[in-house]
């Protein structure tokens, strides 16, 4: 494995996956300052200053070059041009080839397939160009909408970690999926989106 250097945007049906820009600042902030959007995700709800910050740090995320990284792209819905979340693949191990996904997404933006559109290509960016042998997806169990999404995807409940990790406050529980590179190739052919997250 030599890491990752895609060419963007990779695009999906109706999405441009790509490496942030300063100018989506606005967009992000439109996300990352709603409590209801972050409630599960690991940052608190960010004012613009905070949001900058946390830009500058993605501007460098767009390539995978050692194992601990992540790749962290901005998910643009072509026919407006508008940054609607984010999609993350995580180089977790280059000896087992294990990797990770997350994904955050603007609350207008739900129930149109948009995130699983996403999710779905960073599970081929990490299976067929990293060359992955199992991608997961961890978490909090309380997060049912995203937990559907991932079954949709194909990935499977492997674990259930009760009180894990100290979240926001309280002790969390969460959720591990998992899909290994094999079952992505034999379910290709039904990987269409069919979900409405």
């Amino acid at each position: 494995m030599t890491g990752l250097h895609p060419a963007y945007p990779l695009r999906t049906e109706r999405l441009d996956l790509r490496a942030h820009r300063r100018d989506d600042l606005d967009d992000l902030l439109a996300f990352h300052s709603n409590p209801d959007i972050v409630r599960y995700v690991p940052w608190p709800v960010r004012d613009r200053e905070l949001t900058r910050e946390a830009l500058e740090k993605k501007l460098t995320q767009d390539r995978l070059t050692e194992e601990g990284q992540w790749l962290v792209l901005a998910i643009e819905l072509r026919e407006t041009g508008t940054v609607i979340g984010e999609v993350l693949l995580k180089w977790a191990s280059e000896a087992d080839r294990q990797g990770e996904i997350g994904y955050a997404l603007h609350a207008g933006y739900h129930g149109k397939g948009y995130a699983s559109e996403a999710a779905r290509e960073m599970l081929r960016l990490g299976f067929e160009d990293l060359g992955l042998h199992r991608i997961v997806a961890v978490l909090d169990d309380r997060n049912t909408a995203s937990a559907q999404l991932l079954e949709r995807l194909g990935m499977r409940r492997e674990a259930h970690h009760l009180q894990a990790l100290w979240f926001k406050g309280e002790w969390g529980n969460e959720f591990v999926y998992a899909l290994l590179k094999d079952e992505w190739l034999s379910g290709r052919s039904g990987s269409a989106a069919s979900g409405q997250e």
